[in-house]
């Protein structure tokens, strides 16, 4: 039944998800990678899976995703 399929962003996993939530935060990719200890390559690479896990084009289509999902009051930097 399509009303009752799950969100997209429960399809992520847990560091695609802080991803996500950094980047609608306006967190850049490089500060991203320094904050989780990761390299630039590998925060591009969760940002790319998860925009096609969620069949999004660009960021400004994930924040609009969040803010129509109630997300963007639970992100901060």
């Amino acid at each position: 039944m399509p009303g009752s399929e799950a969100p997209l962003h429960e399809s992520l996993s847990n560091r695609e998800f802080e991803v996500l939530r950094l980047l609608v935060a306006g967190v850049s990719v490089t500060d991203i990678a320094g904050r989780l200890n990761l390299s630039v390559k590998t925060v591009s690479t969760h940002k790319a899976n998860l925009m096609h896990k969620m069949g999004l084009q660009n960021q400004s289509e994930l924040i609009r995703y969040a803010l129509r999902h109630g997300l963007a009051d639970q992100m901060e930097p």
